[in-house]
């Protein structure tokens, strides 16, 4: 849900202070990089999941904040839409067979949270975008109960000064108009974190954008929209418009967005936070008492706050992340670039190929990095974005290359390896990357499995909205399963 807000208005005098307040927080981060003592001798993974309530009929149900009640764990925490929670999987190591662990407890947890959510008629959907989500879902009531999320709609729409204009090409193009960030609500992703040292996280967020465009390649679950089809992971292009603070004007005079791929490969955690105060003004400028100066003047670890908040309004697909834990600061990459879902078990994959090839790309002698310009990564990101298994990516030695081809030849091997470097259990990689090379073997994506069925229920003469529906159900059965996507049918 990110840092809650107790105000939705702000004055000019009070912003001003605000940036002054962010940029002590800066100072102080930049002294802390060059003399504290972080926390990294056990790197920690986490892992959150947004995930979708719809009612029986299997239409979106905005009724979070009943669900939550029932399911009364304190995992499980309200998002953006009133059809949308989110699952926060506690931090552990990676090493050993915990992956396994991971995956019984994280599916015992959904469980669980699914018995509760039926008691109010509701159920659990772990995907990209909900397929039956249709504007008159998002005309009223729509907003979860919370002042961050109230203030943030404003602020976006006090700075554009007009409606968003999602506006979205594809195999059935959509053009259409929004009075709030309500379509952002609809971009549910899986967000995985790892804890790094100040010296290698630059290392490992250059390799995370480089591995941006074959990681959504390989894991796209979002190719509907109002019930139109559009991108294979149509949530990239829908998240960036959505949230857009520029009219027409300020794109063309190139103001950057705040869904930001970003620009340049990195030497420090420092230039990207750094970037965020120099180029965005704040969304939420909420002030704390906190004075950070004096904090770390007398051995304390600061909290930062008003930088953490104002690095949580700018929504960069790989994010830098500054937190502290009983008093003791840490730093993190956030992985942003995945939707929720399939299954459990496609996402801890999913997870366990970044996991690998992050270990392995950050420590080679020669990164990919200098061999591959952050135009061409941006570009892999988007045309994977666009076209799932089919688009074409280019890398170093290869040139330009299939998904398919690129995992199977050179990412798959490279992701073993750093699991092994991990000290990841043998069967533990043998299991999560056998999914990866399923479907990269197969091409069968969720993407790809939605489309294809959502064809298949037309032709027996279904309209979209029902085919769209029943390809829903179809799709919960089979998330359920925990079977991965690739071995799925269609429908019977």
């Amino acid at each position: 849900m990110g840092e809650e807000v107790t105000q939705t208005e702000f004055s000019g005098a009070h912003r001003q202070q605000y940036r002054r307040k962010v940029q002590l927080c800066l100072d102080v981060f930049e002294d802390m990089l060059a003399a504290a003592s972080f926390d990294f001798d056990r790197p920690l993974t986490g892992m959150e999941i947004e995930c979708n309530l719809v009612d029986n009929e299997y239409q979106p149900a905005m009724r979070n904040a009943d669900v939550l009640a029932s399911i009364a764990d304190p995992a499980f925490q309200t998002e953006l839409g009133a059809y949308n929670i989110e699952f926060n999987v506690p931090p552990r190591p990676l090493p050993g067979r915990s992956a396994l662990e991971l995956e019984k407890d994280v599916r015992a947890s959904l469980n669980a949270a699914e018995g509760k959510a039926n008691s109010s008629g509701s159920h659990i959907v772990m995907i990209g975008i909900l397929p039956t989500l249709m504007p008159e879902h998002l005309s009223q009531d729509w907003m979860s109960e919370s002042t961050r999320y109230q203030a943030l709609n404003d602020s976006i729409f006090t700075a554009r000064g007009e409606d968003i204009m999602i506006d979205i090409a594809g195999p059935e193009p959509l053009s259409v108009q929004s009075p709030s960030i309500a379509p952002e609500s609809a971009c549910t992703s899986m967000q995985l974190h790892l804890q790094v040292s100040p010296g290698e996280f630059a290392d490992n967020w250059n390799a995370a954008q480089v591995l941006a465009g074959p990681q959504l390649a390989v894991g796209a679950n979002s190719p509907f929209f109002y019930g139109h089809q559009l991108w294979a992971e149509t949530r990239i292009e829908l998240f960036a418009q959505a949230t857009d603070t520029r009219p027409d004007e300020l794109k063309t005079q190139g103001v950057r967005p705040r869904v930001w791929f970003g620009e340049r490969w990195i030497t420090s955690i420092f230039d990207l936070f750094e970037e965020n105060v120099r180029y965005f003004p704040s969304l939420l400028p909420e002030l704390s008492d906190e004075d950070p100066v004096a904090e770390l003047a007398a051995g304390r670890t600061p909290s930062l706050s008003e930088l953490r908040l104002h690095n949580g309004t700018v929504y960069r697909w790989n994010r830098p992340v500054y937190d502290v834990v009983q008093g003791r600061p840490h730093l993190r990459v956030e992985n942003r670039v995945l939707p929720a879902g399939p299954t459990v078990v496609d996402m801890l994959a999913n997870s366990a190929f970044y996991y690998g090839l992050l270990r392995t790309l950050s420590e080679e002698d020669r990164p990919v990095w200098t061999q591959l310009s952050f135009a061409a990564a941006e570009a892999n990101f988007l045309s994977a974005a666009r076209a799932g298994m089919q688009a074409r990516l280019y890398w170093p030695g290869e040139g330009q290359v299939t998904p398919d081809e690129l995992i199977l030849r050179r990412l798959l091997p490279m992701a073993h390896e750093g699991l092994r470097r991990w000290g990841v259990a043998a069967e533990v990689r043998d299991r999560f990357l056998g999914v990866i090379e399923g479907r990269a073997k197969t091409g069968r994506t969720g993407a790809a499995w939605q489309v294809d069925t959502v064809r298949a229920l037309q032709e027996r003469g279904l309209t979209r909205p029902q085919a769209l529906a029943e390809m829903l159900r179809l799709y919960c059965e089979r998330m359920h399963s925990n079977e991965p996507v690739h071995t799925w049918d269609g429908p019977a």
